[in-house]
Parts: C-alpha cells; structure tokens; sequence
C-alpha cells in the first residue's frame, strides 16, 4: 500500500496541464479555469503549442521546455497521445499524473511506463481532485467546493457530481474530494492510509463499485477505522447490476461481512447516502442505543417508532425518579412513556423542561427531538433555545442528539442553526431514525472491532493427517466427497458426523441396516446430481427390512430413468439421528471471487438461494466473531425460533464455526464445503450430511485469504539463560488479559522509557490496539510461559510497525522488570529483525532516552546506528536491514 506520491498528489506545490486551451469547451480550458478559481498558490504550468497564453498564464510549447518538474500534471489531451506525453513526463521527471480519458487497451502501456518512470496515475477516466483547504480543483467539476473535515472517494464520476451538487446545497465542506476512475495505479486502500493520517479529515466517505484487492483493502479500512468513522455505499448488489458496472461477480453480503469486520458503516442507497453525509459530519463517540423519542404529536413519533422497531433500535426505559420528575411536569398533559407526545399545543417551555429532565436522567443515551410546525413554540426559536439548553448543560455533550424539523419553509432557518452547531438535523422521522442507526450500526461494528476475543478449551486439530487425506483423494482424480469420504477429515478436526456405511445395491443396504439398527435413512451417492431431492435420493426413518429394499430399489430406479448418464456409486446407509427437539442449520464455506473463502450459516430446511439465507463472515473466525456470526443470523430471522425445550448452545456452534474456519485455512485445497444440514440438539451438533469440494493448489495458501490468519510457523521454542523454555509467537487478540498483568509486573521506570511518559493504566481500547493487530502491516512477539494448569504469562514483548509502503518500521522491546539479564531482550529483537527482513522492509528505527543504557547497549550489540540528541534528550536508533551496516 504505497504513499508514494500521495502528498505530490494531493498537496501538489506545482501543476503542469498538458493540452491546455482557450477553446470553452475543451477540457484543457475547464481544467486551467477551475484551477485558477480554486485558488491555488503554487506555479501553474499550461503547455499547448497552440496559444502564448491560457487564461492570462503563459504557456509552454512542450514537456521538455518546462522550467522545472512539476509535482502534477493533468493530461487534457485525446487519448491517442497518452503514452507519449506520460513518457516525456516521466523523463522531465514529473511525480503524479490524472489521465482524464483513456482506453481500455492503453492500461498495460501507461502502468508500464508510469513504473519506469517511478511516477503514479490517477485515473484514467478520473473526474479529478478537490482539495480546498490547500485551494486546489484539479478537476472538471463546475461546482465550487467548502472546506470542511469530510474526505470524499468515489470510483464513479456521476456519483461525484450529485454530492457536490447536493453538498453546495447543504454547505457541507470537504477535505478531500477524490474521484478514482479506473484505479489503474492508485486505488483506495492507499487513500484510506493517507486520509486516516491527514490532520483535517475526521470522516471518510467511500463510494465503491469493485475492488483490485480485498486484502489490501480489508487491511487498511480496519487500520484506518480504529482513528475515523468510515461509510461505504456499494453499488452493484445483484448479478445484472455487477454485469451493468462491468466488475467481477460476487456475493453481495460478502462485501457486507468484509465492511462490517473492518469496523466501517455501509449504507444501503444514494438518500441513505446523503443522510450518512449529514450525519458524519457531525458525528459524535454514541456512548450507549437507548434512544428517547419527543415530540409535538403522535403521529410523526408513530412515524419514528416504527422505523425503529423495523431497524432493530432500543428505547431507553425511565426509572421511576425520572418518571415522577415528568409526572410533575407534563402529568396533566400526557402518559408517561417512550416516545414522549408532548402534544401539539407544546410551548417551547413544556420542551425545554422535557429535556432538561431527561439530561439529567442516567438512563437516556441518545435523543431524538421532532418539532412539527406551531404557532405556540415557533421553529426558529425553539431550535435556537434548545441549542443553548445543550450547550450549557453538563450532560449536553454526553448524550447524542438528532432532531427532526418537519416541514421545509419554516424549519429551514432552524435546521441551519443545529448544523451550524454540530447537531445532526434531517426532514423527516423516518430519516432522523434511518441516521440515528446508522450511529448504533457503526458503533456495534467499532465495538465489535475491539472486544477480547475468546479462546476455546476444546479446539482439537490434526492438520497433517487432513491435509494427506486431502492430496490422496486429489491424486486419485476424487474432486467431490460425500459423507462417508469426508468423514475422516472432519473428524481430524473435531467435527462430528454421522456414522455412515456404503451399500452397492438393495441386498447390502438390507444388510447394513441390520447390523446397524433401525430406523435408518437412504441416501443416493452420484457426483453428477447435486441436489438429491430432484429424484427423491434421499429415504428417512425405514424401520424394516422390506422398507430399506423397497426404497434402495426405487431410488436407483428413478436415477436410471431420469438422469440414465449419472454415475451411481451406491447408497449411503445411516443411523437415524434423534431429531426430537432438535435444529436443522447448514454451514456452507464458497469461494467468493472478489473476498476468496467466505462461511454461510442459515436454517438446513430451506433451499438456499445465494445469500438471501444465510449470514455471511470472513475467516479466520475466533470465538468471539464466530458468536457474532450466530447472533446476526439469529436477529435476522436466517435462524429462526428455537425449542425452548432444547435451546440453541450458541457457544457450542461457535465452536463448530471456528472449528470449520480452521480447517479452511489450513486446507487450501478445499474450494466448497457443504453441511447440509447440521443437526443441533442442546450441546451436541452432528454433521449428517456433507460434500466437500477440491481442488489442487500451488503457491501462497494466506493469499486467497482477505484478512491475514494468524502466522503460527513464526512460533519457536526458546531456552532462557537460566534454563527455563518459553514460546516466542505472534501476539493474539486473546493475550489481552495476560498483556495487562505483564504490564502490571513493569515497573514505572521502565515503561516511562518504552513510552516517554507516565503511564498509570492503559485501557481495554489501549490494550485492544495493542493485541488486536493486522499481520500483514504490524508484527509483534511475546514470549509466553506455560504452566502445568494450563495458564499462560507474558515474560516479554517486541513489535514493528511499517509504513504503508513496508521500507521502514517503528520498533520497541520491553521485558518484565524482575526478569531482565535472562537474554529475552535481545532473542527477542534478533527474532523481530529476522521477521522484518524477511518480510522485505528496509530499515528499522526506535527511539530510546539517554538513561537507558540497557537498551542503549543492545542497539549496539545487534549492529544498530547510535545517535544520541541531548539537546533534545532522545537517543535514535536505526538499522539497516537490506545490507551490512558498521557497527558504531
């Protein structure tokens, strides 16, 4: 994810435009117009041997003739001449260039050319950049564009122009406006980095039509997410829009999974879109979902509670203290309840004295004010002594205020005023709600981003013995396993099945049924008929031996007859499960082209249809997401009622999910797997049926992989000085309990030279960051000590972060006080250099203070670059990691 020549896009200091023009139409003359009116204060350059001057700047005939590099240039010309002029930009040594137009075919020839000259793209087919807070519009777009702290990246030109215009009307500002095109070279992941760093933007809106790379993308909104509110709109849900759009198939609630576990908001259409504007630019930290819905009549309350209701919202219940403050305020006007009907005839006092009530009240999270037009307390003035309400009282900024002015004439000064003062306002009830949950939505992501994970005690894997079971069925041509072929391989992994045994014809089924107990069920082995029920191929509950003849019969009677060119390996024979209050689930893993390995849970006794009937996640799972998982199924009806006699283990199927998350990851082999159904009954899930699909793989196995797994071959064995082992390994989200008793075990000097300040306790957010890292842009090691009862601690801790681009890193070490002069230190950092430099960074660099002459002296040892600042009272350290480096 390369910051490569981000800043001399987005913060150019000169700007070269090849084919400027005089000629209005010409997109030469918009582009030199709008940057001369945006403001910008760095050289223009127009180069065109047509005109001596564009728009009162004197032009240059040519590339070469320019007087210097520019940091940008803007290609206005037709698209034939493309990759000459990149070139001879590329050679004046030009940093960015936004193509405007070009063709489909010229791409390979201009990235080919662009990375020759070490030069990035914007575009093609890009609308431009808007920044204005540096007074740049290095793009068609007539509109003129507020500064403000909302960034703005659109993969769709239109898209562009309808914000704009709609933001010119709302006088919504912006820090950056990017518009991508094709994404040739620069793509969003990179943007997401420089925006999430940018001092100016608070909030990144990102409208998405396709992606290059999910990795990359997963990677950088979940870093970016941690510091900045992030909304997505994503076109292209169904199949004939994605053909439409021309981007890659794929399943639409796999972009939900990827956007909801990177912590992000995804909004479902262009009004939910403006709303979402709306709201994030005034968007505050949503403490709690209780919401207290007042207004002055019922019915636009009606309105906002049933759009609540629908979205899964909470109403906040009043204490009795509260409810008797109300009582002695509004008991002769109204009942007591949530929403609160004020009444039409509602004076601006009976509000204001609501409202303070409920301020005060512990109970309330959030607010929602509706004020339909009255005479007796005017819009205007109610909405300006309502601000002030908030604004003095000590609670004002603690709770979360939307509010909704009905009407449009009379409410528009009004609603002016609640955006000047940062509080979120819409039009409607309806709105005002679809707003307030997204706030909820995008809180339960974020908390969900940073809750402790859990570990299961009972995760069992043999992966050897998968894995060969795996590469034999591969080596024999077997690209299809039913039940009794996957059996083993599931088991290797702690899953459950069914015993089941192979029948060649009637007489044996007969056989078999005997042996094992009736009742038994019947089932068609073909791998040309995928769902069996199209010739009735499976029997349930045959109690004698004629029913198991009489059936084995009949199914192999109406394959011959409906599907005579099938191949029939047989009958699966099957104990019938107890199903007495029990569930049917189905757990389907697909291959999603854009997010590679996706896992499904949804009911076992319907037919599925795409994602309609499931619930969607990435792997890895751990436990905690894998209950994520279950639970979203369950609020949304993908899972429905259960027995109260024998309620779902939510914990036991989380098990099972993590269990199937593991085997995927470590099998790359397996293209689709299949349990259909599950069969869940209390604690216990039985796998009655499944089909699992392979194929050969070669290379990387974590680069189908959106999210990176946790890198268990970095783990190793070490012996201490004073003979005692531990295990060096990658951090995992569930050491945060055992990173806070390390830390605890620090003394206070020491940690005031790992952070140069003084650090009374770190919080679960802290801790969350800390343990909850992406692999791919952030390493960390821990040495860990087991004990016999099976309890770990941390004896240490080492951790690089790289730059987007991966040359340089930031690192630290720090080992538990009471164990310093065991040689953790400096295992540790030898084992995070050979990790950096086989991860291909250039250059590790840390900082230490003058006094730590511990830290100082192992620098030394391990070949890093001393340089001590007194002045500034910091010592840094640096080491080369690409070559041999003198020792200082």
């Amino acid at each position: 994810m390369s910051q490569r020549g981000l800043e001399a896009l987005l913060r150019p200091k000169s700007i070269a435009v090849i084919g400027a023009s005089m000629k209005p139409q010409r997109a030469g003359y918009l582009m030199m117009r709008n940057l001369l009116a945006g403001g910008f204060d760095g050289p223009v350059l127009p180069v065109t041997p047509a005109w001596k001057a564009v728009c009162g700047v004197m032009t240059w005939p040519d590339i070469p003739s320019l007087p210097f590099a520019p940091d940008l240039a803007v290609l206005c010309t037709h698209s034939r001449r493309n990759p000459a002029l990149l070139d001879a930009l590329g050679l004046r040594g030009c940093k960015t260039c936004i193509i405007l137009s070009a063709q489909t075919e010229q791409h390979p020839a201009l990235l080919a050319i662009a990375t020759r000259w070490n030069m990035r793209l914007l575009g093609p087919n890009s609308l431009g950049v808007l920044a204005p807070w540096q007074g740049l519009n290095a793009s068609f777009s007539p509109v003129p564009i507020k500064k403000g702290k909302l960034a703005f990246v659109s993969q769709s030109a239109a898209v562009s122009n309808t914000i704009l215009d709609w933001a010119q009307q709302r006088e919504i500002g912006f820090s950056f406006f990017i518009a991508l095109g094709d994404s040739l070279d620069i793509d969003v992941d990179e943007l997401l980095d420089f925006l999430a760093r940018d001092t100016r933007t608070s909030a990144i809106l990102l409208y998405l039509e396709q992606l290059s790379d999910a990795r990359r993308f997963v990677s950088a909104a979940r870093s970016a997410s941690r510091n900045k509110p992030i909304l997505v709109i994503k076109s292209g849900r169904s199949p004939r829009a994605q053909l439409l759009l021309k981007t890659r198939p794929g399943l639409d609630a796999a972009w939900d999974a990827a956007i909801q576990r990177a912590g992000l908001l995804r909004v479902r259409d262009t009004h939910e879109l403006f709303s979402a504007v709306e709201t994030l630019s005034h968007m505050r930290t949503l403490r709690g979902e209780k919401l207290v819905i007042i207004s002055n009549g019922a019915a636009p309350a009606a309105l906002a509670l049933d759009e609540l209701e629908q979205k899964n919202g909470k109403l906040a219940e009043f204490s009795a203290g509260t409810q008797q403050r109300l009582n002695d305020v509004l008991g002769g006007v109204t009942e007591i309840s949530n929403p609160l009907d004020l009444h039409d005839d509602a004076t601006l006092g009976r509000y204001l004295q609501t409202l303070e009530i409920l301020l005060d009240s512990h109970e309330v999270d959030a607010l929602m004010i509706i004020h339909a037009p009255s005479a007796v307390a005017p819009g205007t003035d109610s909405a300006r002594q309502i601000i002030e309400l908030l604004k003095r009282h000590p609670r004002g900024r603690m709770v979360t205020v939307v509010t909704n002015w009905c009407g449009e004439f009379s409410s528009h000064d009004a609603r002016h005023l609640f955006s000047d003062a940062g509080i979120p306002t819409y039009r409607t009830p309806e709105g005002t709600i679809t707003a307030f949950m997204h706030m909820v939505e995008y809180h339960r992501n974020q908390k969900q981003l940073r809750e402790t994970p859990a570990l299961s005690a009972n995760l069992n894997a043999n992966t050897a013995m998968a894995r060969e079971l795996i590469n034999q069925a591969i080596a024999l041509g077997i690209t299809t396993l039913d039940t009794h072929q996957v059996r083993p391989i599931l088991q290797s992994y702690g899953l459950t099945t069914l015993p089941t045994w192979i029948a060649e014809d009637s007489a044996e089924a007969v056989h078999i049924a005997a042996q094992i107990g009736y009742p038994v069920a019947l089932k068609l082995r073909s791998p040309d008929i995928p769902h069996k029920s199209e010739v009735q191929g499976v029997m349930l509950y045959l109690r004698t031996p004629a029913e198991v003849q009489q059936a084995a019969d009949a199914i192999l009677d109406r394959v011959a007859m409906t599907w005579p060119q099938a191949r029939v390996q047989g009958l699966l024979v099957q104990s019938m499960a107890n199903r007495a209050g029990s569930q049917e689930l189905r757990i389907v893993v697909e291959h999603d082209p854009i997010f590679g390995p996706i896992i499904m849970l949804g009911e076992g006794s319907v037919e599925w249809l795409s994602g309609d009937h499931a619930a969607v996640a990435l792997p890895p799972l751990n436990m905690n997401l894998a209950r994520y998982l279950v639970i979203q199924a369950i609020k949304s009806n993908k899972i429905r009622g259960r027995s109260a006699l024998r309620p779902l283990d939510i914990a036991g199927l989380s098990q099972v999910l993590v269990q199937v998350s593991d085997l995927i990851i470590n099998c790359p082999e397996i293209r689709r797997l299949d349990i259909h159904p599950l069969l869940a009954a209390g604690g216990e899930f039985t796998l009655l049926d499944v089909t699992l699909e392979l194929a050969p793989f070669t290379g990387d196995p974590e680069s189908r992989l959106a999210i990176r797994p946790y890198p268990r071959h970095l783990e190793e064995p070490v012996i201490m000085k004073n003979g005692d082992s531990c295990l060096f390994r990658p951090i995992l989200p569930e050491d945060e309990p055992q990173l806070q008793r390390f830390i605890a075990q620090v003394t206070k000097e020491d940690l005031y030279y790992r952070y140069f300040s003084e650090i009374n306790e770190f919080t679960h957010d802290d801790l969350a960051n800390m343990t909850q890292i992406d692999y791919d842009r952030e390493m960390a090691f821990v040495a860990v000590r087991h004990h016999p009862d099976g309890q770990q601690e941390i004896l240490g801790v080492t951790r690089a972060i790289s730059d987007p681009d991966n040359i340089d890193a930031e690192f630290a070490v720090l080992v538990r006080s009471d164990l310093k002069g065991l040689g953790l230190g400096r295992r540790l950092m030898e084992k995070l250099i050979g990790y950096t430099r086989e991860h291909g960074l250039q250059k590790l660099n840390g900082i230490t203070m003058p006094n730590n002459q511990g830290m100082i002296a192992l620098a030394r040892k391990l070949g890093f670059l001393v340089d001590v600042q007194l002045e500034d009272g910091i010592v840094s350290l640096s080491l080369q990691l690409n070559k041999a480096q003198e020792r200082e």
